[in-house]
């Protein structure tokens, strides 16, 4: 079973777009064929031991929007990523990355060679592709079993300890840069002391979303409760990229969940979601007026 097809063992199904509308005077074919590169790059490639079955494979999104041409063949701008998986028993699809990388910057040739070595590879577009290829990963297993994503973001935590070395220019792999970066991902990510987060994004799909095709009231009851181990992380340190991304990507299916809930459990709900998240508390606070509108009724 070690053995993989190419037609059925990758484990991604990446969609890639770049888009370089505001660099003039290029040749556009140049990104057309950046796209195909990195399409193939993500899509083709072998990241796991694992079989994957065509139907298996993981569902996510790479949109790179080149802002600026810094020469003949380097470029800068933003990297978004996404993933999403299926939730048991359903044909519904839960939102579990949403990731903006403001820190994009990379050299490309037509026609060049795309690689990554996990023991040589000198290059930060390679390096920032497969850095996210192993989050997605990471995420991906860790919704299935608990802690179960760790030999991915080791992996992931592994490129940014070689990206040390990189030119200055190339950000986004070191500490002292932002609170909220490639480095700080997976460190948040790894340390114990957030062991609570990993425990939430376990709960939240494989005891909450999973079980809601046999009871909505049950899965809803879990996803509740998960909250309260963001709210844990969240007062430990407030200022966390992976509780922020969190929230990224969960905000508006948290709203859709508790909107026909229990008064209670809603009140509860916003309680915590007002506190860890503060700038979406207007979004939150529609649950409780989804609440009032049926009451009025």
């Amino acid at each position: 079973m070690a053995f993989v097809s190419q037609s059925f063992g990758q484990e991604l199904r990446c969609n890639i777009s770049v888009n370089a509308s505001k660099i003039t005077g290029a040749n556009r074919n140049i990104f057309r064929t950046m796209q195909m590169d990195l399409y193939e790059f993500m899509n083709n490639r072998q990241w796991t031991s694992d079989s994957y079955k065509n139907n298996e494979r993981i569902e996510c999104s790479i949109n790179i929007q080149l802002n600026r041409q810094i020469s003949s063949d380097e470029y800068e701008g933003t990297i978004t990523v996404q993933s999403k998986r299926t939730a048991y028993g359903s044909s519904y699809k839960t939102t579990v990355l949403n990731i903006r990388d403001e820190s994009f910057r990379c050299k490309y040739q037509e026609y060049q060679s795309i690689d990554y070595s996990e023991t040589a590879n000198k290059d930060n577009l390679t390096s920032i592709l497969a850095y996210y290829a192993y989050v997605i990963l990471g995420f991906d297993y860790d919704t299935y079993s608990l802690n179960g994503g760790t030999d991915y973001f080791q992996k992931a935590r592994e490129i940014v300890n070689d990206a040390q070395n990189f030119p200055s220019t190339y950000r986004g792999w070191r500490a002292y840069e932002s609170d909220y970066n490639r480095y700080w991902l997976v460190e948040n990510i790894l340390n114990s002391s957030y062991s609570e987060y990993r425990q939430c994004i376990y709960d939240y799909h494989r005891k909450g979303l999973d079980a809601m095709s046999e009871s909505v009231e049950t899965g809803r009851a879990e996803i509740a409760e998960c909250l309260e181990l963001i709210q844990d992380v969240f007062r430990k340190r407030s200022r966390l990229y992976i509780t922020q991304m969190f929230f990224d990507a969960k905000s508006n299916e948290i709203v859709n969940i508790f909107s026909n809930s229990y008064p209670a459990e809603q009140e509860r709900v916003v309680n915590i979601l007002s506190e860890c998240d503060p700038s979406n508390a207007g979004k939150y606070e529609k649950i409780l007026e989804s609440n009032q509108e049926d009451q009025m009724q």
